[in-house]
């Protein structure tokens, strides 16, 4: 009697709208199937503008006495007419467990409930379907405390209400309009541009501009970085979108070393050539072809360098690039994810445009003065280099590094030359007594920047100083089966999951300012701590990260005591130790 009703005011709404109406086998087709490792793969395929709630689905075993609910891995729901929804065909991994050791083929049903709606208006009724498919008993694990499975919490809308910040973000492409978007992400970019991924390229453009020689207007010098924060953006916002549509690692494909080395080697050219060595630029015959100008030729040349810096220097991973992947990733809507990309790094630019326009401005005339300008610059390509080079080589070289140019600088500068500018002197004699400090202290051992000879310290100082500044003990892991085997070693206990790779800038920074902190260390002190590994980024650990939705370190997850995924407490990108502390004193 009701499919009747069903069918009479499917067809009646129909003639009265005008609009093709599915019957609901046609819009729903649930199905169910059982993999190797004895888990169901459940789901309900959708027919196209048609969409779930994700708080109607429900996963429920029959008259099972033995076997009970694990886990339900399920997919990210998004932010649809003010609802959490499913606006592509949902798959759920359902993970089973056994109370007692079982043997042979066991039959389990199960009742798969759900609700959808088609864009167009119409709402179906609830729906179920039950399934009863053969598990091999073998292969279940044994539940420790039945109670506290998935079972009791198996309602999938429980879980999809829990999202981190950047789902948030993710699921508000859906209800906010695409100006909203974008406006919000060119503000994201403002506030990411005072972060420390944006600071190497301050020195970049600022040579950039300055190379440019005699005779660059304010207007020109303008117009020079309005096009390096352009292919800047461009750069970025490719991509991302290849990133959010491939789920891949938007840094670690492009921080190979081999590639770092190369644009480390750009960079030491660059410098060279502001000391006076000899003047970078293409063959006159290149020049001709690409440009009838040379300072159409300068254009590209500023065009290239923004866009590999964009590539090569920039990439940091955050909750608003994050969540722009992640909507992207869901709903291969390449377009609007794109556009926000592009404004958020347009944001990022701003202040790289004020550098590039001021660089401009005050560039001294020929001569002495001008001179010594180019050579700072050149010096601080050099510093930029290195800060390349730290990404895949050990901290004693680059502290080597350092030390050598800042002695180099230090000497080019006359800082004993009795002929030269006070000012000069003092500002190059500082330099030389910190470089030499440098030096002293890769030869003792030490890897600190900030403290070269803290190992001239005595004993008791020492201890001291390392108990207050050790390291955390990180478990660390690269692949799925050695995290999952981890994780069931340590059921019961709050876990922290960390991401993090050696080329990862933003995951130093974590380590040395955040993790160090001895409030931080005394509040993680009762967690279990995992390191995932993705410094390689083979096809275990992107396997990984794709797991936990990860397209970049650092990621910090954290598990309850149940394993767990606590959804919204994910963090993305660095933090510092005060508001983490915040962060952990309310999981």
């Amino acid at each position: 009697m009701k499919k009747t009703l069903l069918f009479l005011s499917i067809v009646l709404l129909s003639i009265a709208t005008g609009a093709d109406f599915l019957m609901p086998d046609q819009a729903f087709k649930p199905y169910a199937k059982v993999n190797e490792k004895a888990e169901i793969r459940t789901g309900v395929e959708i027919a196209k503008d048609i969409y779930l709630y994700a708080d109607k689905i429900d996963i429920k075993l029959l008259n099972q006495e033995n076997i009970t609910i694990k886990n339900i891995e399920t997919p990210q729901s998004v932010l649809h007419h003010e609802e959490q929804v499913y606006l592509e065909s949902p798959a759920f991994l359902v993970t089973l467990q056994s109370k007692e050791k079982l043997s042979g083929t066991v039959d389990v049903s199960f009742v798969l409930s759900y609700q959808g709606c088609s864009e167009q208006g119409l709402c179906y009724e609830p729906s179920y379907k039950e399934f009863t498919v053969a598990i091999d008993a073998s292969k279940l694990t044994l539940s420790s405390v039945a109670a506290k499975s998935k079972a009791s919490k198996s309602s999938v809308a429980e879980q999809a209400q829990e999202l981190s910040q950047t789902d948030t973000i993710a699921s508000a492409f859906k209800s906010s309009s695409a100006l909203i978007i974008l406006l919000t992400f060119f503000g994201f970019g403002l506030l990411l541009s005072l972060t420390p991924c944006v600071f190497p390229m301050i020195p970049i453009i600022s040579g950039v501009i300055i190379s440019q020689g005699e005779g660059l207007t304010t207007k020109r010098a303008f117009f020079l970085s309005l096009v390096y924060v352009l292919a800047m953006a461009i750069a970025y916002t490719v991509a991302g979108v290849l990133a959010g549509l491939f789920g891949s690692n938007l840094q670690a494909a492009l921080q190979t070393p081999w590639v770092v080395y190369a644009f480390a080697g750009v960079f030491v050219a660059l410098a060279m050539s502001m000391f006076g060595f000899y003047e970078l630029k293409l063959p006159d015959a290149l020049v001709a072809k690409v440009s009838k100008n040379s300072k159409r030729s300068g254009v590209v040349g500023v065009g290239i360098m923004g866009f590999l810096s964009a590539l090569i220097v920039g990439p940091c991973v955050a909750a608003p690039l994050a969540g722009a992947l992640v909507y992207i990733g869901q709903t291969g809507d390449a377009f609007l994810g794109g556009a926000a990309l592009f404004s958020m790094s347009i944001g990022m630019g701003i202040p790289l445009i004020i550098v590039g326009v001021s660089a401009g401005k005050f560039m001294p005339k020929p001569g002495e003065w001008m001179t010594m300008v180019n050579a700072v610059f050149g010096v601080m390509m050099l510093a930029v280099a290195i800060w390349m080079l730290e990404k895949i080589v050990d901290p004693s070289v680059t502290m080597l590094l350092y030390a050598l140019l800042g002695i180099g600088f230090a000497l080019y500068f006359g800082a004993f030359n009795k002929d030269g500018h006070i000012f000069k002197r003092s500002v190059a004699v500082i330099v030389f007594i910190y470089s030499v400090a440098l030096f002293i202290g890769f030869l003792g051992g030490s890897s600190s920047m900030t403290k070269p000879l803290s190992f001239l310290k005595g004993s008791s100082s020492v201890v001291a100083t390392q108990a207050q500044t050790r390291e955390l003990d990180f478990e660390v892991v690269t692949s799925i089966e050695e995290l999952d085997s981890l994780l069931e070693k340590n059921r019961g206990k709050k876990i922290m999951l960390d991401f993090a790779a050696d080329w990862c800038t933003a995951c130093k920074e974590l380590d040395e300012i955040t993790l160090k902190d001895a409030q931080v260390q005394a509040a993680l002190s009762e967690y279990v701590l995992i390191r995932a590994d993705v410094t390689k980024n083979d096809d275990k650990e992107k396997a990984l990260s794709k797991k936990y939705g990860v397209f970049g370190p650092p990621a910090l997850i954290f598990f309850d005591k149940d394993l767990e995924v606590m959804a919204s407490k994910t963090i993305v990108g660095f933090i510092n130790p005060e508001p983490f502390l915040t962060h952990l004193s309310s999981l």
